[in-house]
Order: C-alpha cells, then sequence, then structure tokens
C-alpha cells in the first residue's frame, strides 16, 4: 500500500497549477444550498471583490440526514451555477452523490466537484463516480469520511485517481460522533496531519463551517487550519443566512467573512530570525530526549507487565482486573488534572497501555 500511495504522491499537481489564487488563505465560498438565483447570484457577487475568494460552493442535491427536509433543488440549481460563472469572475464547484450528478454537472460546464462525506464512505458509490469520470480531466475534492477513519478517506482518493483524475485535493470537514462537544463533528487534527504525511502533494482544504456547526466558532476553527499549515478554506457563506433552508447556523455573510479574513493570521512555513530558530531547536532537542525517555518508561512498564502475566498464569487467575484497572485509571486522570494536563488526554493515552497489556498477559 505504501508504494502506491508514494506513486500517487508523485503523480499529483500543486494545487496552484490548476486553481489559481491571487492571496493566502484561499478560500472557496458560496451557500449551503442553492435556493434560488438571485440568492445565488447576491450572494457570488458579493464574494467576487475578494481577492481571497476565487471558486464558489453550493449544493445542489442535498443528502438529508431525515426525511421531508429541503433536499435541494435539484437540476435547476445548475443553470444558476452557470449564471455565477457568466457574471462573476469565479469558478464554481457542487457535490455529487452518484454518477448522474457527474454526468449533469459536466454537461453544464460545473468547475469542480466535490464528493461529500456521506458519500466517501461508501466505496461502492465512490467507484461509480470515478467510472462516470474517467476520460475528463475534471478537479475533485473529497471530503473525510463521516466517521473517524482514514482508510476510507484513502479509498476513495485512490478510487478517484485510478480514473485517470490528477487533480485532487482533500476537505477536511470533521467527523460525526455520538459525544456532544462544542463542535458539530469532531475535527480530530491527527487523522488529516496523517493524511498529509502519507501524501505530502495532496492539498488539503478545511471546512470549518461543518466542524463548528455554529458561525461563533468558524474563525476560531480557521486560525487553527492555518496555524496546522492548511492554506485553503472552504466556508459557507449566505447573503441572508438567517433564511438559509439548510444550516443557517454555521452560515456568514459575505461581509462577516471579509472582516473575519482581515483578523485571520497567516503562519510562515518556518522561522526567518536565526535566534527564535535556534530557541526553537533547542526546545525540539529536549522535547526529543523527553520523548526517548518516555519509550523507555513504557518498554520497562511491559517488562513488568510481563512478569505479572507469568505469575497469572502460574496461579491460574483472570488476566483482566476490571475493578483494580478503573480505580488506577481514575488515579491516573486525577493526577493528570493536577498537573495541568487534559483528563482526556491521559485515559486516552493509558487505554492504549492497558490495552497492550492485557495482550502481553495472554
Amino acid at each position: 500500500m505504501i508504494e502506491k500511495l508514494k506513486e500517487l504522491n508523485r503523480n499529483l499537481p500543486h494545487i496552484s497549477t490548476w486553481l489559481k489564487f491571487d492571496r493566502l488563505p484561499w478560500i472557496i465560498a458560496g451557500p449551503c444550498s442553492a435556493e434560488s438565483e438571485k440568492q445565488m447570484l447576491s450572494t457570488a457577487k458579493a464574494l467576487a471583490g475578494s481577492a481571497h475568494v476565487k471558486v464558489f460552493r453550493a449544493g445542489i442535491w442535498k443528502p438529508r440526514t431525515r426525511p421531508n427536509s429541503f433536499e435541494g433543488v435539484g437540476d435547476v440549481g445548475l443553470k444558476w451555477l452557470r449564471a455565477v460563472k457568466q457574471e462573476t469572475s469565479l469558478l464554481t464547484t457542487t457535490e455529487v452523490a452518484n454518477a448522474k450528478h457527474v454526468e449533469l454537472c459536466l454537461k453544464n460546464g460545473v468547475d469542480i466537484l466535490w464528493i461529500g462525506a456521506r458519500t466517501t464512505v461508501n466505496p461502492f458509490v465512490v467507484q461509480e463516480i470515478a467510472d462516470a469520470l474517467k476520460g475528463t480531466d475534471t478537479p475533485v475534492l473529497i471530503k473525510n469520511p463521516i466517521n473517524a477513519e482514514l482508510g476510507l478517506w484513502l479509498g476513495a482518493i485512490e478510487r478517484i485517481y485510478q480514473a485517470g483524475i490528477r487533480k485532487i485535493a482533500a476537505i477536511h470537514r470533521g467527523f460525526s460522533s455520538y459525544e456532544q462537544s462544542q463542535y458539530r463533528n469532531q475535527p480530530h487534527w491527527e487523522i488529516p496531519i496523517e493524511l498529509e504525511r502519507l501524501l505530502p502533494n495532496l492539498a488539503l482544504i478545511c471546512d470549518p463551517s461543518h466542524i463548528s456547526g455554529d458561525k461563533s466558532l468558524i474563525e476560531q476553527v480557521s486560525q487553527m487550519a492555518l496555524d496546522l499549515g492548511i492554506k485553503c478554506l472552504m466556508i459557507e457563506t449566505h447573503i441572508e443566512p438567517d433564511k438559509a433552508l439548510s444550516d443557517s447556523k454555521q452560515q456568514i455573510t459575505p461581509k462577516e467573512l471579509a472582516r473575519m479574513l482581515k483578523r485571520l493570521r497567516m503562519p510562515e512555513a518556518a522561522p526567518a530570525d536565526k535566534q527564535l530558530k535556534a530557541q526553537i531547536a533547542h526546545l525540539r532537542a529536549a522535547i526529543s530526549q523527553t520523548d526517548t525517555k518516555i519509550i523507555r518508561d513504557i518498554a520497562e512498564r511491559m517488562k513488568l507487565v510481563e512478569q505479572i502475566g507469568r505469575l497469572k498464569h502460574e496461579h491460574n487467575i483472570q488476566v483482566l482486573q476490571l475493578g483494580r484497572w478503573e480505580s488506577l485509571l481514575k488515579d491516573h486522570i486525577e493526577k493528570a488534572q493536577k498537573s495541568g494536563l487534559d483528563g482526556e488526554f491521559i485515559k486516552a493515552v493509558f487505554e492504549l497501555i492497558h490495552a497492550q497489556a492485557v495482550n502481553k498477559q495472554l
């Protein structure tokens, strides 16, 4: 698999060769859903004056969780996208969820297609979309699957690549979770970071609107993405968000977008100041030493676990002592919180260590 990913990575052109932006961060903006020609044109014209915005987005077909909700205007929305393209300098993009959507978009001159989170999770449908794209040079943006799994995301990217498409980018829109939090979809930044490690030539786009689910969090999430080196954002923008037929809480106006872009910081890829560079290098060396110590301590812990495992086996004692484990985990979390560490983080770390310890004893 690694060799195939390396080949894929080598053959991906840089996004700047097929998506021309004047200023960082690059912005793809527009309403969650196409609702009327007037709404589309009003929003697009308000966005067209920004040097950051070169692509207009709008959902034509909307895969809704519940029936009897607004599921998009359908094919007529393609005519409105054509009008946006004719009356502004903006490229257009919309979501496709099946081969028929692809065919209609290609026929109507949509510039860029995107595959949504609910589609990425289904390899059968992704393959149908890939087959419909064969023989074209249409750029495709692929959102992460709705569940937190890197494999499905990579699989969708590979299927589109194998169809002959080379203009590919990935959209990080967060992951669905049963647990309640401040976000609509959990960012799980470690997943897009791992995707970038495996495919460094693949452009990564962040969708802070879907991660946030609330316009008050969009700027915060956007800055997080920029701080991680993501240079492109897809932001849901509506001329009248309060009247939007879908996802009204996570859309902002073009004016709000313009004000936000002035506040966002675009960090440098690396420090230019020699003294600052030396300070960072010193701290990184210290972190590396600490990491080495952590590895040695875990290795020592596992040796002790193996000794306990042999004693349990010799004396016919069950491996899993659930009551003791729960007590230990509670104690670890309390100690961590007193030291200023996040309890959930320490819980996740020790759950991994405990799982490995149990396996060592079996």
